[in-house]
């Protein structure tokens, strides 16, 4: 369709009935009878129990526990308090997830914290975690995997000096490119690969555990003796050391985003809770004991790599392994967390908190392939930096933030609305208490980590001018709609893409 067909001025839902005819599924006739409705443009319920829980731990098991060891130990300042650091931040999630089941099962929307913080607290604090989540942590998160991807990618050829910043940085920009590639073309393709990501992560996990393990029974306890000397006093360190050990579990809550494209998610998605928490916990435990039984606090402290110097202090000619296995693990969970943030900031546009043209799907591949480039090029402007225990910080305050609004949001509800539907409700202790914990790890850091906390409390305080800018003021200059409306129609040529029906 020639461009000086479509005016300016048109709204975006007009412009997009207009190119709605050019898509295969509305130029066929309407069905008859007895014959089947044309297929609609939309996000399909393609995901099963098995998918989800694939998608649970393809993001929790991905970089974190081969890189967050270290920050947790350098924060606690003992091997004793890291442990339980890591024992706590389980329970955590665990307790977390239960409160996410309810959350997730009585309001089924895609979106997760958004749609539940919308729903409790209103527009402009959903719009402010919109704003916080696809400006600062879901990029930040991305950057942090592909940086994780790219060092264990390069740091095997460069064994006895630093590796070289611009090296990593291309490296990560690659996987990031790559990989929002594959998930514009097709889910489905992507869910089968964490099959084999899966693979990788647990072969990674399972050679440290069983090597570390074994080297503890053969007598070699001397790094747990005295295990809590040295530990840290301060309350707002001990709060920072969980900043660590939260983003190796961050991702229990992601399944939340996909509600709409998961199968039955009455049931499947607190089953998908229950079955992967407590085996993360497990081995997330086993293998920080096994980092700690052969590699002592300072060589911990000294590796920016710390599987492979664990490989290299145990397998010989065999530590050629571990990179690549922690690389692939890196790089699986990089891919599914693309794919699930990337339905957050196409909820939020949907729901009119973003600009129309992230709330389209692509009639060729029923993707949200213009959210996914969106966040793409966001998670590449991060890479600014090699600096991934500083970025971490700077994403995990932000989202315990949102994390401790969306609790909030439940025990709200629980009170405004008493009999509204809940297939799961825990017990009111349940909420209580880990609203109390996500105000210890938001609140104490403020001293400790003040650039980080400042910056990213700034960040999402812009949201507020924006918000009344972008969203509250309906009646926009005429200027600011035609351009709005013509980058809608421009993303819709580019991508082929429509609303959803």
């Amino acid at each position: 369709m020639p461009r000086n067909r479509i005016p300016a001025s048109q709204t975006t839902e007009a412009l997009t009935a207009e190119l709605e005819p050019m898509t295969p599924q509305q130029e066929q006739p309407a069905a008859k009878l007895g014959e089947e409705e044309p297929q609609k443009t939309q996000l399909k319920k393609e995901l099963g129990l098995t998918e989800g829980v694939a998608i649970i731990l393809g993001i929790i098991i991905g970089s974190g526990i081969f890189i967050s060891p270290k920050g947790v130990l350098r924060e606690t300042g003992s091997v004793g308090m890291s442990l339980v650091v890591w024992v706590m931040c389980g329970l955590m999630s665990m307790v977390g997830a239960l409160c996410y089941a309810e959350l997730g099962t009585a309001i089924p929307k895609s979106g997760g914290d958004y749609a539940y913080i919308k729903e409790g607290f209103g527009s402009l604090p959903s719009f402010l975690f919109l704003w916080a989540a696809n400006l600062i942590f879901v990029p930040t998160t991305n950057a942090i995997m592909s940086l994780a991807f790219a060092k264990y990618v390069i740091q095997p050829f460069f064994p006895n000096c630093d590796v070289p910043d611009n090296a990593v940085r291309l490296i990560a920009a690659l996987a990031i490119c790559s990989l929002t590639a594959l998930n514009c073309w097709n889910v489905r393709v992507t869910t089968k690969l964490q099959d084999f990501f899966m693979i990788t992560k647990i072969g990674a996990l399972l050679i440290v555990i069983i090597a570390g393990l074994v080297y503890l029974a053969m007598g070699n306890t001397e790094n747990f003796h005295n295990s809590f000397q040295g530990t840290s006093t301060e309350p707002g360190q001990i709060a920072v050391s969980f900043y660590s050990g939260i983003f190796s579990y961050a991702g229990w809550n992601y399944l939340n985003f996909m509600t709409e494209e998961l199968k039955d998610p009455f049931v499947n998605l607190p089953k998908a809770i229950y079955i992967s928490l407590p085996l993360v916990t497990l081995v997330y435990v086993l293998a920080n004991i096994s980092y700690l039984a052969v590699l002592t606090r300072v060589d911990m402290l000294a590796s920016d790599a710390i599987a492979v110097t664990f490989a290299d202090r145990l397998m010989a000619q065999g530590s050629w392994v571990m990179p690549l296995l922690v690389a692939l693990s890196a790089f699986g969970g990089l891919s599914v967390h693309i794919m699930t943030s990337s339905r957050l900031c196409f909820v939020g546009a949907r729901e009119g908190h973003f600009p129309d043209n992230l709330a389209l799907i692509s009639c060729r591949c029923n993707t949200p392939m213009s959210s996914l480039i969106f966040l793409g090029l966001l998670s590449l402007c991060y890479l600014n930096t090699t600096d991934i225990y500083a970025l971490i910080d700077y994403a995990s305050f932000v989202e315990s933030l949102f994390i401790l609004c969306s609790i909030a949001s439940l025990l709200f509800m629980r009170w405004r609305f008493p009999n509204m539907h809940r297939p799961i409700k825990v017990h009111l202790a349940v909420p209580i208490v880990f609203l109390l914990v996500c105000s210890f790890l938001v609140f104490l850091p403020l001293y400790v980590r003040p650039y980080e906390v400042g910056m990213g409390l700034l960040i999402t305080g812009s949201g507020i001018p924006a918000y009344f800018l972008f969203v509250y003021w309906q009646n926009k200059p005429r200027p600011v709609r035609i351009l709005l409306d013509k980058i809608t129609v421009w993303t819709q040529l580019l991508f082929v893409s429509v609303k959803t029906d």
